[in-house]
């Protein structure tokens, strides 16, 4: 079976259900096409730039650049997505926050194979959570139409639900594919990959925005990503989102039980540590 496709319009509510179900779903058409050309302008300067991977898993071909909350601010949005936002808060609803885990945009150039299935959750050290336990909200927003041809994420439907340390294959998996403008959600649990792109002269572009329980370390670390010059220019609600907040009662304060955020927005601090989840 192919991944399920929802309007715009869904609620988180409607999202929610595919993804527990299947383990991805696509959102179609959420971006409009001034806001993709914008995202293009602060993209490809930064993708010219970008030298390809060193290695298989990354991909020989591909191009991946992060740090875009400072380096392509178009991206914010995205970031800060109330449907995005809705569903991750939802599937992550038992922790006391959830923060930004990276942003990446995610190039796969012409004539690239297929990456080995995996699950992003293995990123903590290959720890197995418990089963049916979820510590990641993930996101591949489509700047590029995604093809089969050009390396269309690749997802193997309703493996959230399976072992770990499975060893599946591109036979076992279905292509994410979608037009620019539109967005994959996937959960850390799920196995999946980059598709190959087996085309001559087409890169696919992807923003791959993920986010994970404040209590965990994250995969990019914004402290460092954001220069504190950027991050004292940033509203209150991202600031938080990306990590200045105690992630647990106990996590992440400053000194002397301060609210972290003090360290960049002091007129944002609060008593208690840490804001209300958004």
């Amino acid at each position: 079976m192919g991944l399920e496709h929802l309007p715009a319009t869904s609620s988180p509510e409607e999202v929610l259900v595919a993804l527990q179900r299947d383990g991805a779903v696509i959102v179609d058409d959420v971006l409009d096409a001034a806001t993709l050309a914008e995202l293009r302008g602060e993209l490809d300067p930064l993708l010219a730039a970008t030298a390809p991977g060193v290695e298989e898993f990354s991909g020989l071909n591909t191009r991946r650049f992060g740090a875009l909350i400072e380096r392509a601010p178009a991206t914010r949005p995205l970031v800060m997505h109330p449907l995005i936002l809705g569903v991750a808060n939802q599937l992550l609803s038992d922790a006391t926050a959830i923060q930004i885990h990276l942003t990446q945009a995610i190039c796969i150039g012409p004539n690239s194979p297929a990456q080995v299935v995996h699950r992003d959750q293995w990123a903590f050290d290959f720890f197995e959570f418990p089963a049916g336990y979820d510590v990641q909200c993930n996101t591949i927003w489509a700047i590029t139409d995604f093809t089969e041809e050009n390396g269309a994420t690749r997802v193997v439907p309703g493996s959230n639900h399976a072992p770990d340390r499975q060893r599946l294959e591109q036979d076992d998996t279905v292509g994410a594919t979608m037009r620019a403008g539109s967005v994959v959600i996937y959960t850390g649990s799920v196995y999946h990959g980059g598709g190959a792109n087996t085309t001559e002269d087409e890169t696919r572009i992807g923003v791959n925005i993920t986010y994970n329980r404040g209590w965990l370390r994250q995969e990019e670390n914004q402290y460092l990503a954001v220069s504190r010059e950027c991050a004292a220019t940033l509203d209150e609600p991202l600031l938080r989102l990306m990590g200045y907040q105690r992630g647990a009662y106990a996590l992440g304060y400053i000194d002397d039980l301060r609210d972290p955020i003090v360290a960049v927005r002091p007129e944002f601090a609060t008593g208690e540590g840490f804001a209300a989840r958004k």
